[in-house]
């Protein structure tokens, strides 16, 4: 912000980096105080401040609620370089000269600061503010904002953690029972970065009379906590989903990818605003709710380094199956060829008067679709062809098996 008054030409501050995109804790902040007057100008101190704080603000009812949390208060007086002082204390500031004022302060280290976030109901900021002061007249003051970044690693134990879990609905028609949709799922970590894909193992399976959607997200949420009262918003970034499930089948996903969009790291160690990530996992049943499993995202801003990965999962694989969710094995490949029998699971529908297909999601905007469904045959199974022989009455006898 410049300030330009009648006695002032300029009266801003400028960073020694211009082109910094963001400090860290530890980084040093230093610029100068660049002033310009129109005519002579009396100047009696000219004070420095480092601010950072956090800031929630919004109505509840007919309630105000704010609140505030200082992160960083820096305070110091500056001085020009080789500047004279009358006999009062007072430097006299001359038209037609620039006069720079500098000043440099540290950020407090890893721990103290939480990254910069502007949302709808809050805020965190940062910025120095220079305050001019005259005799006999108001202070003058003028302020710069810069980005605070707090590094967010994704490789560290925590995050490269699996997560897993499982949702059941049991579901009636007129009081009537009429089976249950389930949710089985996994991700092999908890910790992403922009533009990375997230692999999503799961198992969907339908008993129900109806034919159901299965679908993931990825969810933000948004917290904000003034005067012991708590405000919430979510919103869902980015949507994949799965081909319809009628009733008696289900649906397996090998490894579906979603893709994480340009996204402001997690915040983490506010104390009034939270921003949390989660991947939503749900299947959309007609005329019921929905089910849903959400299970953890941290968005970091230091990517995954691939490093102890393969550990990891193969650790991760087998803790999973030894949870509740024990039905997850069945995600794995099988370890010989299917049977030919088995061609037709979840493929062929077995009467050829197959009803429309409606699919309605009412909070993704997306209106009402009726299509046929779309059948599709695999091809079968691949097996290898072994020769064997034997002996018989003197002879060899060529014996092919499968």
């Amino acid at each position: 912000m410049v300030i330009i008054t009648k006695k002032l030409n300029i009266f801003e501050i400028v960073f020694h980096d211009p082109t910094k995109a963001f400090y860290s804790s530890g980084d040093k902040v230093a610029g100068n105080i660049v002033v310009e007057v129109s005519e002579v100008t009396k100047v009696s101190s000219m004070r420095v401040f480092g601010i950072g704080c956090a800031k929630v603000e919004y109505a509840k009812g007919k309630h105000r609620c704010r609140e505030d949390i200082e992160y960083l208060k820096y305070e110091d007086t500056v001085y020009l370089d080789q500047q004279t002082r009358d006999s009062n204390g007072l430097v006299t500031l001359r038209p037609g000269n620039r006069y720079e004022y500098m000043f440099g302060f540290e950020l407090p280290h890893a721990g103290q600061l939480v990254s910069s976030y502007k949302g709808k109901f809050g805020c965190v900021q940062y910025y120095v503010r220079a305050v001019m002061e005259r005799p006999s007249q108001p202070a003058l003051q003028c302020e710069k904002h810069f980005e605070v970044e707090e590094p967010l690693d994704v490789n560290t134990p925590d995050l490269l953690a699996p997560a897993a879990g499982t949702k059941e609905k049991k579901l009636t028609c007129v009081f009537i029972p009429d089976g249950h949709v389930s949710i089985s799922a996994k991700i092999n970590r908890k910790g992403f970065c922009e533009g990375e894909d997230i692999c999503i193992n799961a198992k969907f399976e339908n008993t129900c009379s109806r034919i159901v959607v299965p679908k993931a997200a990825i969810m933000v949420k948004h917290t904000y906590q003034a005067n012991g009262r708590t405000k919430v918003l979510g919103q869902k970034l980015s949507v994949v989903r799965g081909n319809h499930i009628i009733s008696g089948m289900c649906d397996i996903w090998q490894g579906k990818t979603i893709r994480v969009p340009r996204l402001k790291p997690s915040l983490l160690g506010c104390d009034i605003i939270h921003v949390e990530y989660a991947l939503r996992i749900y299947v959309h049943i007609p005329g019921s709710d929905k089910v849903v499993l959400e299970l953890p995202l941290v968005i970091g801003n230091i990517p995954f380094n691939g490093f102890g990965s393969r550990t990891n999962s193969m650790s991760s694989q087998a803790e999973s199956l030894n949870t509740p969710s024990s039905s997850f094995g069945s995600l794995r490949l099988p370890s010989q060829p299917p049977s030919y029998s088995n061609i037709s699971r979840d493929c062929c529908i077995d009467s050829a008067l197959t009803p429309l297909l409606v699919d309605y999601d009412a909070d993704e905007e997306e209106g009402l679709f009726m299509h046929a469904p779309e059948l599709w045959y695999p091809p079968p199974p691949a097996y290898s062809e072994v020769r064997r022989w034997r002996i018989e009455d003197g002879d060899l006898t060529d014996i092919v098996s499968y």
